[in-house]
């Protein structure tokens, strides 16, 4: 079976969150199974960089009125096409913002060529090569399967919505410059309030629509996690699924970390303590290892409940603990939270900004890692979190609440716990929580057997590959044999 992924980012090429983690360890799982994925990703300049030795495949001369051309390549195993369009995306800054932190005005053009060079290769572009199923990935590429039912191509899609707070909405004025017929602004595609969602016409066009959890899957059919969207889920109901996101575990192992100091396992986790000094070093804070180390990696935004971080520092602080914050976001949060750590110097600190070998070495250095999410439809950090043996103060949400289990009495007796949950998600909430993990650690027995626990888990892609292997044999299966050929890759 051959896959095309579409996607606006993809480890280890380009990252903003957990999307490229996803897109990147997912086709490794599916290997193993038969099932050979080929990744669409635009032609940013960090992935021009690595691309390295590609071939030019063909050249598009008029998405939308820009030229590109299309390159195969491979990185570390992944098999990719690249759209190079340097006019829609040679330019400083992040995959979706500039250098000064805005959004690019043309983001709609950027994704939407996207969108429709993917779905001219669905549609058989690429002489030797049709894909028996496109896989798109949230707003972003979600007009992959408008285009390619407007044009008649009934390849079977799959999106997966990664967070639906993220829309590709804009004004209903694009339509005709979309290259979309009048009817596509209707209530069953694109319309949405009096704009259009890139995101909605992929719900309403798509045959399966999958999303990060079970319970995110049920979450998002309220108004209040559904943002608008929730009645189109609740009429396809029938067709969305609920999939736990797994972890790379060759990527995020603490026995083979290149990033870190010493390397540990559950075996040998006394080593994990080697990590503390050189994580305080690098983040200035003091040298004395007495007290717990919290530490939060994650977008600074509202959704995320970092702000609630600056609130509740000096719980941690005044109980003998420290805190690192690395992240970026939202510039008021980011003020929040220097500000914060301007109070408590030497006991708290704040990165702005995100790398992965910083990441790797807050996990294998830190205690605990807090995750205060309004709504969370995953979450990666705490899953690398326990294998690293952190202990996890998430909120009782989305993908969290189904992937650490909360540190009570009975779970303790019963040594499944491998975290603390709380809810209500409110500062005092979180408060609360962190009294509880500031507890817990004055007792080192209570505190080794949440790590222990938490390392034991197994949250790699295994299980879930095999779910949406099953997912995609369906749709192939019920596709007409038109759609579903096997053809040799001519590159």
């Amino acid at each position: 079976m051959k896959i095309l992924s579409v996607t606006s980012e993809i480890y280890p090429l380009i990252k903003t969150g957990g999307l490229a983690d996803v897109t990147g360890s997912l086709p490794k799982a599916l290997a193993p199974l038969g099932i050979e994925t080929t990744s669409l990703i635009p032609g940013y300049p960090k992935v021009m960089k690595q691309l390295g030795q590609s071939t030019t495949l063909m050249e598009f001369e008029d998405l939308l009125g820009e030229k590109a051309t299309l390159r195969h390549g491979s990185v570390e195993g992944l098999d990719l096409l690249v759209l190079d369009a340097p006019a829609l995306y040679d330019r400083p800054g992040s995959p979706y913002v500039d250098q000064f932190g805005k959004d690019h005005a043309d983001n709609w053009k950027r994704f939407a060529v996207l969108s429709l060079a993917a779905a001219e290769i669905a549609a058989g572009a690429l002489p030797g090569w049709v894909p028996d199923l496109v896989h798109t990935h949230d707003w972003q590429s979600a007009m992959t399967s408008v285009y390619m039912r407007q044009n008649g191509c009934s390849t079977p899609v799959v999106i997966t919505i990664h967070n639906i707070a993220f829309q590709g909405q804009y004004s209903a004025d694009l339509v005709p410059w979309l290259g979309l017929p009048p009817e596509a602004y209707s209530i069953d595609q694109l319309e949405y309030f009096g704009d259009i969602s890139f995101l909605k016409g992929g719900l309403q066009t798509a045959d399966v629509i999958t999303t990060v959890s079970p319970t995110y899957a049920r979450e998002i059919l309220t108004p209040r996690f559904g943002m608008g969207l929730n009645g189109v889920l609740n009429e396809r109901v029938e067709v969305l699924r609920g999939i736990v996101n797994g972890i790379d575990l060759d990527v995020w192992d603490p026995a083979t970390d290149e990033f870190l100091p010493q390397t540990f396992d559950i075996a040998t986790l006394r080593r994990k303590r080697d990590n503390r000094q050189p994580l305080l070093d690098r983040f200035g804070l003091d040298p004395d290892d007495r007290g717990p180390i919290f530490a939060a990696i994650s977008r600074m935004t509202w959704q995320k409940g970092i702000d609630m971080l600056a609130e509740t520092a000096d719980e941690v602080i005044h109980n003998g603990g420290r805190i690192i914050i690395v992240g970026e976001g939202d510039h008021d949060i980011e003020q929040a939270l220097l500000e914060t750590a301007a109070r408590y110097p030497g006991r708290m600190a704040v990165h702005i900004g995100y790398d992965e070998p910083t990441a790797h070495l807050v996990q294998g250095g830190s205690d605990a890692i807090v995750q205060p999410s309004r709504f969370e439809p995953c979450g990666l950090t705490q899953l690398y979190a326990l294998r690293y043996g952190c202990v996890p103060v998430v909120s009782r949400t989305g993908g969290l609440s189904e992937t650490i289990i909360d540190a009570n009495d009975a779970a303790m007796s019963a040594r499944v716990a491998t975290g603390f949950q709380f809810h209500p998600v409110t500062t005092n909430g979180l408060r609360l929580a962190l009294r509880r993990a500031l507890h817990a650690y004055e007792q080192p027995k209570m505190w080794a057997r949440l790590q222990n626990q938490g390392m034991k888990t197994k949250f790699s892609w295994e299980r879930s590959g095999q779910q949406y292997a099953a997912v995609y044999r369906s749709l192939v299966q019920k596709a007409s044999p038109s759609t579903g050929l096997r053809r040799l890759k001519f590159w």
